[in-house]
């Protein structure tokens, strides 16, 4: 007999160990907070990494769908000084093994690729508890509840599946981003997506940092980071935008005017974004019926492979769970035993990462590594 899987959560993670499951013919149903597919903007743009996202993918039968969403030309990179001199700056060739898409688009392939009635929304979970013999029962927001043989949560930060294996919560990095947009930019703001360029932007001091995307239409999705305790963000009135970006824009006083405009011409309220993490190496004891996938195991601060790792996840557990038919227990084993190390990996990565970025030799450190790769690859 085929096990039902029961996802917790829509994210990209959970579709694709959906999808993947489907592809073997086993049945899925995910649960979902958000009431639609359209109930939110699903951020901003992702690289979509050759060595994980890319083989996630594939092994969910999509890799022709997403190339179709591959926006050329944004794996192009640059690197400015606080007064707008360039210090690096590299073209997107075509070449590159992180092509960019927009997140919403990748998910959408994702939910069209699943049977109606797949993904049902606007279910809420207010808690899960084991019933024994692998069993567990998940109560939604409405009183409602299922029972399942097996759990995954792919639920996010948050998550409420994961006090069933885990009593990890993430904790405040010490650093948060404050998200904004400026659309039309290269008819509103000419001086502002010429700075930009044709992908990513990178302007940064020790400490803080504007990092701008330029997604499809000319939309510039902006990023302005700051390490600060939350206390010093509390003292932000978000619910006044322009006040918001006045204070946070104040950070940044005597930066060039057409990079610092990303924070105070946006065209979207300045939207608060605490970076969170667990511990680098959380892991669990094997609870029979009941597994994790993507931030819900292992949130880190952002640094590329967030999604890529969620996606991952779920094709591998997707991919050990039909490998083992009739043996779920020794296919969650499989799975963690070789997910635990890989998230172990990325997390310590994005701490170096960090450093690079926000360290007290930013800018500089970021354009010694980025030159550093460069010369290696050729």
């Amino acid at each position: 007999m085929t096990t039902h899987v029961t996802i917790i959560g829509a994210g990209l993670g959970g579709l694709t160990l959906a999808r993947v499951l489907h592809v073997h013919g086993i049945p899925a149903t995910v649960y979902e907070a958000e009431p639609s597919p359209t109930a939110r903007a699903q951020g901003g743009m992702l690289d979509i990494h050759d060595y994980n996202g890319q083989p996630a993918l594939r092994a969910a039968g999509l890799i022709d769908e997403f190339r179709e969403l591959v926006l050329e030309g944004r794996q192009a990179i640059r690197i400015l000084d606080r007064d707008g001199s360039t210090l690096f700056d590299k073209a997107d060739d075509g070449t590159g093994g992180r092509p960019e898409v927009q997140r919403g688009e990748l998910r959408q392939i994702l939910l069209d690729s699943l049977p109606a009635g797949t993904v049902r929304w606007g279910h809420k979970v207010s808690g899960a508890r084991a019933l024994g013999a692998g069993r567990h029962e998940v109560t939604f927001a409405d009183g409602t509840t299922v029972t399942t043989s097996l759990l995954v949560g792919a639920d996010g930060a948050w998550s409420r599946v994961r006090p069933l294996l885990s009593d990890a919560t993430p904790e405040y990095t010490g650093r948060a981003f404050v998200e904004t947009c400026l659309f039309d930019s290269d008819n509103r703001h000419p001086a502002t997506a010429k700075a930009v360029g044709g992908g990513s932007l990178f302007v940064l001091a020790p400490g803080k940092g504007i990092q701008a995307h330029r997604e499809r239409g000319g939309t510039l999705h902006t990023y302005v980071v700051l390490t600060e305790p939350l206390d010093w963000f509390a003292a932000v009135d978000f619910t006044d935008p322009a006040a918001a970006a006045a204070r946070i824009a104040q950070e940044f006083a005597g930066w060039a005017p057409e990079v610092t405009a990303l924070i105070t011409d946006g065209d979207t309220a300045p939207t608060l974004r605490p970076v969170h993490a667990l511990p680098i190496g959380h892991r669990w004891d094997r609870v029979p019926g009941v597994t994790l996938l993507g931030d819900a195991a292992h949130l880190s601060a952002p640094n590329g492979e967030g999604a890529n790792l969620a996606m991952y996840d779920g094709a591998e557990l997707g991919t050990a769970l039909a490998a083992h038919p009739g043996a779920v227990e020794t296919a969650l084993t499989a799975y963690e035993q070789a997910m635990f190390p890989r998230a172990a990996e990325a997390a310590a990565d994005g701490i170096r990462l960090h450093a690079y970025l926000f360290g007290d030799n930013a800018p500089h450190s970021l354009v010694t590594a980025f030159m550093e790769d460069e010369q290696q690859a050729s």
